[in-house]
């Protein structure tokens, strides 16, 4: 089964589920160790943020453009010239992106990190990264499910990067899009926990974003709302008591790491060079 945002169908259901501690601020939390947490579906575990906790998608952003508008436009020509990088570096990047199922999702941002996100090697990043994975997500879905927008293959015929998930996207709107509130989300709180690094990171969150118009299942104006909903996502994290305890071990993890020398798995200058164009 294939964890990303297209098939989340019983939204009722996942909310339900959603069980996290009360909401107070990050300074003075003791360290716990990685908890055991519930799963909401199978591969995806709870968020930290309770379900009336969440940004809400609907009141904070504006409609998705209306045909004729100039924002429109902009979105089909945006996707027009994201389509010919098609079959390239590019593209693979882009494929690779869409996946969210852990542990592979984990190393989207090892690169730009500079050492490895495992469970064994960086515990707390990991949990930080799987948990959050649902409170940046879920946060779209009031706006998703309202305007229940049209896809970019669903209004331009082409091909996208995962044609095994067409079905199910089909029926999970496009605005805004969830992929991108968890990548902006995740690089956001990895340049708190790696502040040496944050052009890094933040150039792989965009990228991460941008990954979607590529891939033929977004508009460009579904990722910049996308962006906003991450970073709403983050500014409400801050007051979660375990988010922040899980924050400040991620931030020793890191440095110990760095520490060690451990370097990701990925092939790091194939994908730099992929994301540069070159």
């Amino acid at each position: 089964m294939s964890t990303r945002f297209g098939f989340i169908k019983n939204w009722p259901i996942v909310i339900a589920l959603i069980c996290v501690g009360m909401m107070i601020g990050c300074a003075g939390f003791q360290k716990q160790g990685p908890d055991t947490v519930p799963e909401i579906m199978p591969g995806v575990l709870a968020g930290y943020l309770k379900p009336e906790a969440l940004p809400n998608s609907l009141a904070l952003l504006p409609p998705p453009p209306a045909e004729g508008s100039a924002a429109r436009s902009l979105d089909e020509e945006v996707s027009r010239k994201s389509q010919a990088l098609r079959g390239t570096p590019r593209w693979t990047v882009a494929t690779r992106d869409a996946e969210l199922r852990f542990p592979e999702a984990a190393d989207t941002f090892s690169c730009a990190l500079g050492i490895p996100i495992t469970e064994a090697d960086t515990p707390h990043l990991y949990m930080l990264l799987r948990r959050t994975l649902a409170d940046a997500g879920l946060s779209t879905y009031t706006a998703k499910k309202h305007y229940q927008r049209k896809r970019a293959f669903m209004v331009n015929g082409e091909t996208i990067c995962t044609p095994e998930e067409e079905e199910k996207l089909r029926k999970d709107g496009s605005y805004p899009s969830g992929h991108t509130a968890l990548g902006w989300a995740w690089a956001l709180i990895l340049t708190e926990i790696a502040p040496d690094r944050a052009d890094a990171i933040l150039a792989r969150g965009r990228a991460f974003g941008e990954s979607r118009i590529i891939c033929n299942v977004h508009w460009h104006s579904d990722v910049v709302e996308g962006r906003f909903m991450g970073a709403a996502v983050v500014a409400k994290l801050h007051a979660n008591p375990k988010f922040c305890a899980d924050l400040e071990m991620a931030k020793k993890e890191y440095e110990k790491a760095r520490a060690q020398g451990l370097k990701p798995s990925r092939d790091c200058q194939a994908e730099a060079e992929a994301l540069s164009g070159e």
